[in-house]
């Protein structure tokens, strides 16, 4: 039996329903080199979740444009990028259950976010959310995941038995992994055939997570 003392959130898609938000600007970025590139941008973005805007911008224009963009056009494409996004994620619906599950727990467990979103973006984000005091720290990129995860443990001493990392992207999982923390899936249509194999634990909203793990030992 789990005995849970510390939780590392992922952000969008466990604690905003705020997936389509990116996903939606990716496509309007890519929409003047036509619907096909644009649709391929789609495509790859949803299967690869959590990981940061940044890397994926280098990605598609190699892979999809033929072309390599510097540092500066890079940071170009992430400036438009989160001026099409900040809003939708700040207003976006909260993962049922989450709002609750955050203030009954946080006084008795201690709470962190791992987000491929930009480090100043999501405590922005999380500040207009007014969600500031459930965490420690938010962690962001351009640091990936799995550094973060092993970060993290290192610096509040956490024992990764004593820890879950609530993810629903493949980044998520292999954060969770590379600490050798316990990991639960949030489960919905957009990620169901990602996670086509995945065995272990899932849940949809939070009402249903506290069912299958006691939080309160």
């Amino acid at each position: 039996m789990m005995n849970i003392k510390n939780i590392f959130f992922d952000f969008d898609g466990v604690l905003a329903e705020s997936v389509h938000v990116k996903t939606e600007a990716f496509y309007q970025l890519y929409l003047p080199y036509g619907e096909e590139i644009a649709e391929k941008v789609v495509v790859h973005h949803r299967a690869n979740g959590g990981v940061s805007r940044f890397e994926k911008f280098r990605i598609y224009h190699s892979r999809f444009l033929d072309e390599e963009i510097d540092e500066e056009e890079v940071q170009e494409l992430a400036e438009q990028f989160s001026n099409l996004v900040v809003d939708g994620v700040v207003e976006a619906p909260e993962v049922p259950g989450v709002g609750k599950f955050l203030e009954k727990y946080h006084k008795t467990m201690d709470f962190w976010v791992i987000t491929g979103t930009p480090t100043e973006e999501i405590k922005q984000i999380v500040s207009r959310r007014e969600l500031d005091k459930y965490f420690i720290e938010l962690c962001g990129s351009p640091t990936k995941k799995p550094e973060w995860t092993n970060y993290l443990l290192e610096k509040y001493e956490l024992d990764p038995d004593e820890t879950l990392f609530l993810g629903d992207s493949m980044s998520d999982y292999k954060g969770a992994k590379a600490g050798g923390t316990h990991f639960a899936l949030r489960s919905y249509e957009e990620n169901k055939e990602l996670f086509g194999d995945y065995t272990g634990l899932r849940f949809y909203d939070f009402k249903e997570l506290e069912k299958k793990i006691d939080f309160t030992q």
